[in-house]
């Protein structure tokens, strides 16, 4: 067996069953998840009748490279919703379909990395657990960077140091981040940029949560927006990560796509040709259709904005928790240690969440994910009033 696989930890949710067993929560209190973030509003019809209205498609081999009209819906989309000006991006060579950001995410690394240089993988902390596993198996070792509130919840790239740099092959961001639904700015991006074209690494930007925000009036940036405004129009070293998952309610699709450097692209399409992951035609024909509409994803937003209100309501003078402007999750501080809090919430009150540290790694002897908990507000409105009044009995019974 491939002895990397050693080295891969348990995945968070894992760890929350292991958490969990013993439990006996209340019978007459229905159980409210709000530790994954699975999207439970409705899939719009956009995409489902676009599913079983190309189902004669079955009958076809897709093409890893996906079809030209779902390259270019995918290249209008990211012209529109980036500001990419005249050029965007090109369908044929900038674009590549994919099943979902996290088979892509994972998939990338082992296309990037070359082992045989020492090499690391930067990435922030907490993570998206992919990152970590793909980094290990890619014969990389990964480098966390700690997101904390000193830090505004984001990683302080100011505090690495030039060696580190040096080793790097490819950085892993998210923006808006998981957990915490924080944004990096424009200036932040296009620093990373210069750093990448300096040290010769890439930068992967994990986007799939661009699309749940705040302010109409201001969209979060992405990685190619800041390389086009900076004079880098070919988005040398930059690769985001895009998904319908979140955007569209429709996890189940496996839709996504890549886009940015056309290099790099070339090198990751061979990979997956050989990977053998290419999207099935009924779902290329659904994810058209959801690209080219954004009624619904506005219509989604003010879903979560609504449940953000009403959540954080309730919880106000209960934790210490302030909104996001993007993303939805909550990302409070517990007045106990967070896997203690997670434990005793499910017990007394049927609610699961997931421990911060879950997500985490120890550095320097702190874990930054530790006295958090992460909040998904992905159940429906009433679901999550309800849920957030069971929070506020449990804190007050601590």
């Amino acid at each position: 067996m491939n002895p990397d696989l050693e080295k891969l930890q348990p995945y968070p949710f894992e760890k929350l069953a292991k958490l969990k067993a013993g439990c006996q929560p209340p019978a007459e209190l229905a159980p409210i998840a709000l530790s994954i973030g699975e999207p439970k509003h409705p899939t719009p019809a956009v995409v489902t009748d676009g599913v079983l209205s190309h189902l004669h498609q079955l009958s076809v081999y897709p093409t890893t490279k996906g079809s030209p009209a779902l390259r270019e819906a995918i290249a209008a989309w990211l012209l529109r919703r980036f500001e990419l000006g005249e050029g965007g991006v090109d369908p044929e060579r900038q674009v590549l379909p994919v099943n979902g950001t996290r088979e892509a995410l994972f998939a990338f690394a082992q296309a990037v990395v070359d082992r045989s240089k020492d090499p690391l993988a930067l990435m922030p902390n907490p993570f998206y657990q992919i990152y970590e596993g793909a980094t290990f198996l890619a014969g990389a070792e990964p480098r966390f960077l700690s997101a904390t509130a000193e830090s505004g919840y984001l990683p302080d790239f100011g505090a690495v140091d030039e060696a580190t740099w040096r080793r790097c092959q490819i950085l892993y961001i998210c923006s808006p981040s998981n957990p915490a639904g924080q944004v990096i700015d424009l200036a932040t991006l296009q620093g990373l940029i210069d750093k990448a074209q300096r040290y010769d690494f890439v930068i992967a930007s994990d986007e799939c949560y661009s699309e749940i925000y705040a302010d109409e009036a201001n969209p979060p940036p992405g990685l190619l927006q800041a390389a086009r405004a900076m004079g880098n129009d070919a988005f040398e070293r930059c690769v985001v990560f895009h998904s319908l998952s979140k955007r569209s309610n429709a996890p189940g699709l496996r839709s996504g796509f890549v886009a940015g450097d056309a290099r790099i692209l070339g090198e990751f399409f061979r990979y997956r040709t050989y990977h053998g992951c290419a999207m099935p035609g009924q779902h290329q024909a659904a994810s058209i259709g959801a690209w080219r509409d954004e009624r619904h994803v506005i219509a989604n937003r003010k879903i979560y904005r609504e449940k953000f209100d009403a959540v954080l309501e309730i919880l106000d003078g209960v934790l210490e928790v302030t909104k996001p402007p993007a993303g939805f999750y909550l990302w409070p501080r517990t007045p106990i240690d967070d896997a203690e809090f997670a434990r005793g919430l499910f017990d007394t009150q049927n609610v699961t969440v997931l421990p911060g540290s879950y997500l985490s790694r120890e550095v320097d002897g702190i874990n930054p994910g530790q006295n958090h908990i992460r909040m998904a507000l992905v159940a429906p409105l009433d679901e999550c009033i309800d849920a957030a009044r069971r929070i506020r009995a449990f804190v007050a019974d601590l």
